[in-house]
């Protein structure tokens, strides 16, 4: 056995401790890798340096963000309206809640990371809506798997008199509003989109509040 075959022998054996080159001598620190990795952007460099800081903070400080990434998942439901992330303890969020928001106009978003992107600016003072999601059917994506029906509904309901579609420019995200266009434009609602001022596939979390503020006020038809 040559020492390059022993070497892959050994770590096929210690398949899990190994991340690329990073090795981790700890069980508990290769799973705090492995769980780092799964979010957006983190490789296994950064997943190990994030790791090794998790080890050199303060008990207290680790139990506090343990228990705020429970309380994330455990501790929030959607807002019965707009499907906006809120605490549990709510059924609807403050915007939805606020007199102070023009209820006629209602901005349609793809997440609540979008939302929060266009809340940042102070430029929007209508309402929201948030889908889930956006139609693709290569990911197997349908409009029955977005909330659609609840925006619909909403549209009927209240007295909503123009919908801007903000999703990211993107084959998935223009689909998304050409479908609701299609949807609301014979119940006389006006449907419209920011301007192009984004970059084609950005989306509204990477990009700066004066891009997205022109871009609202300078909306055009879908």
């Amino acid at each position: 056995m040559t020492v390059e075959d022993f070497s892959l022998k050994l770590k096929a054996r210690n398949s899990k401790l190994f991340y690329g080159k990073i090795f981790m001598s700890s069980k508990a620190m290769a799973a705090l890798v492995e769980s780092l990795m799964k979010l957006p952007g983190v490789g296994a460099k950064t997943a190990a340096r994030l790791a090794y800081h998790i080890v050199e903070m303060k008990p207290d400080d680790v139990e506090n963000l343990a228990t705020a990434i429970r309380s994330v998942k455990n501790d929030t439901h959607a807002c019965e309206i707009c499907f906006n992330t809120i605490d549990a303890e709510k059924n609807i969020c403050d915007i939805c809640a606020s007199d102070k928001r023009d209820g006629k106009i209602v901005c349609v978003v793809k997440d609540d990371k979008d939302l929060d992107a266009i809340e940042r600016t102070g430029s929007f003072d209508g309402k929201y809506h948030v889908t889930g999601g956006l139609i693709s059917p290569l990911a197997g994506v349908s409009q029955n798997d977005i909330h659609l029906r609840e925006l619909i509904k909403r549209v009927r309901d209240e007295d909503i008199q123009e919908i801007i579609v903000a999703f990211e420019p993107t084959v998935e995200g223009d689909a998304t509003a050409l479908l609701i266009a299609k949807l609301l434009n014979p119940a006389g609602v006006k449907v419209t989109k920011p301007a192009r001022g984004m970059a084609v596939g950005a989306d509204f979390s990477g990009t700066d509040n004066l891009t997205i503020a022109k871009a609202l006020e300078n909306r055009i038809p879908v």
